[in-house]
């Protein structure tokens, strides 16, 4: 048997997906820039797939833009709005991903903004009362807080985050790459200037995402080199993961209630399971609460001195997951959303995230390994 749960680094492409693409490879193959009819053809698809990712997210084709991925949107999102709007201060918090937290950072570095952390709860979760104290004190602001931490699938309720910045003020920029797909976000009855979306992480191709930008939030390109994207992004548009993005969203948005009741399944079983196998097992973050992405589950080990061969004993069982542990006092690079949560670094951590595609046996087998583990090295 082979397990995949690391479905939070990427997913297997649907076939309906790739089958959506295949035409686009060889037959409708026109440079979109193009004004004969092989490339009207091509033209014409994006704009198909712009309006049919605009309707999915309630918004208009004018405010979506394709990018190569959820790093380059981040990147464009903030690196642009600062610059163009004269952003003076940034908020964020340390435990979101490196697109935000690097782009910030490099930002700050440069003097070009003022950087403020937002302090966190005891599982990771956002502190809505210094977040306003921050929003309070400080005009001009950007912030930038993700709506599911990729690594303890904490979610942040970005609605509120939304009406907080509208009332100081601030521009919102949320990465939502880890719920795009998972989710239904309806961009009307949320007053946020920028989400993003990566194909991949919901069974669509690599290297294509988009970039929402409300249409009152003007900001200035981050990719220069010519006219696509109505002057938003420079370069040939990627047809092929374009189409094979818009497929994948739509068939998300078909199967969502299924498919959410059918991981959150595994989850459950898999929190049940290694309870019941492994005395002294934890979860990171909100795991087991009901504000908890029900796709990724980041477990606590117990402390052992075998700790760091739990991905490559997992992996010899044909397991694929992710792991890490807190940074310990800077011997090692660990994971920055674990040390901002101040867990053990002596205690091992696996990520386990789950698809559509997984099943109850995977489960089974994969807890069964890794209480075999333990039951020869604890």
């Amino acid at each position: 048997m082979r397990v995949y749960l690391d479905n939070a680094a990427t997913t297997p492409v649907d076939v309906q997906v790739f089958e959506a693409m295949k035409p686009y490879f060889t037959s409708i193959f026109g440079n979109p820039s193009s004004i004969h009819t092989h490339g009207r053809e091509a033209k014409a698809a994006i704009e198909k797939s712009r309006k049919t990712i605009a309707d999915l997210l309630n918004t208009t084709p004018s405010e979506i833009f394709f990018t190569s991925g959820g790093t380059e949107a981040d990147n464009t999102a903030i690196r642009c709005s600062v610059e163009t709007l004269d952003i003076q201060h940034c908020i964020t918090s340390r435990v979101e991903h490196h697109a935000v937290l690097h782009t910030m950072e490099h930002l700050e570095k440069q003097g070009k903004v003022k950087l403020s952390y937002v302090n966190l709860l005891e599982e990771g979760y956002i502190d809505f009362n210094h977040l306003e104290q921050l929003l309070q004190q400080n005009s001009k602001s950007l912030v930038s807080l993700m709506h599911a931490n990729n690594e303890i699938a904490n979610i942040t309720d970005i609605a509120a985050v939304s009406e907080l910045c509208k009332e100081y003020g601030a521009v919102f920029h949320s990465d939502t790459v880890q719920t795009m797909g998972h989710y239904v976000h309806d961009l009307q009855q949320l007053n946020i200037q920028c989400i993003v979306g990566s194909a991949h992480k919901f069974h669509g191709p690599k290297g294509v995402g988009f970039l929402y930008v409300n249409r009152d939030h003007k900001i200035h390109p981050f990719i220069y080199g010519g006219a696509q994207e109505r002057n938003m992004r420079g370069g040939t548009e990627n047809v092929c993961g374009i189409i094979g993005l818009v497929r994948a969203m739509e068939v998300a948005y078909e199967n969502m209630d299924q498919h959410r009741k059918h991981i959150q399944g595994l989850k459950t079983r898999m929190i049940r399971s290694l309870k019941e196998a492994i005395p002294g097992i934890g979860f990171n973050g909100g795991c087991e609460s009901d504000k908890s992405l029900y796709t990724v589950l980041n477990v606590c080990l117990p402390e052992s001195g075998d700790n760091e061969m739990l991905l490559f004993n997992l992996d010899i069982n044909k397991i694929s997951a992710s792991g890490g542990s807190a940074c310990s006092s800077g011997s090692n690079a660990g994971s920055h959303v674990l040390t901002a949560l101040k867990t053990d670094p002596n205690r091992g951590a696996i990520r386990f995230s789950f698809s559509k595609y997984n099943t109850a046996e995977e489960i089974d087998y994969t807890v069964e390994k890794l209480a075999e583990f333990y039951k020869v090295n604890v």
